[in-house]
């Protein structure tokens, strides 16, 4: 059985680059950037910085859900930790609330790579610094799919 790709196209709108300073958790920094722009359709271009500590979720099986994997309980570090990279989407619901989808690459200070879906309680230690963009002619929508059991991204053309 073959599935179509569910897609659509647009351009960036704008850039915004910013700074999130010591002790403020990286998500809830990251909304409020979006919230103070009007950002609901939008994509993380780049992100680097030092967190103080970390806290993400990965894929497991789950013998419960339908699809028969799900997120996992969380996975936190503790200590100084490196954020390599930080990607993501500014997605929104049906009532345009912000809706977030974010995952990391990180390394200890070890240089142990770790890595998976950022939740809220990873703080900045030094500075995060990124930069996202604003879509245009996308509407970048996430949807609880049933089937799944999990939120998933559902552009649409506007």
């Amino acid at each position: 059985m073959t599935q179509s790709i569910k897609m659509a196209t647009g351009t960036i709108k704008r850039v915004i680059a910013f700074r999130l300073k010591p002790g403020m958790d990286v998500l809830n920094g990251l909304k409020e950037v979006c919230e103070k722009e009007n950002i609901k359709n939008g994509i993380i271009l780049s992100g680097i910085g030092s967190l103080d500590g970390a806290v993400f979720c990965n894929p497991v099986p789950l013998k419960d859900k339908k699809a028969g994997y799900g997120y996992g309980n969380p996975t936190t570090l503790y200590g100084p930790i490196e954020l390599t990279n930080i990607s993501g989407m500014i997605c929104h619901d049906d009532d345009e609330n912000i809706l977030l989808h974010v995952h990391v690459s990180l390394s200890d200070q070890h240089g142990t790579g770790h890595g998976g879906h950022l939740i809220e309680g990873t703080k900045v230690l030094l500075t995060t610094d990124m930069v996202i963009a604003e879509l245009e002619g996308i509407a970048m929508g996430r949807k609880y799919d049933e089937n799944l059991e999990v939120p998933i991204f559902a552009p649409k053309q506007y």
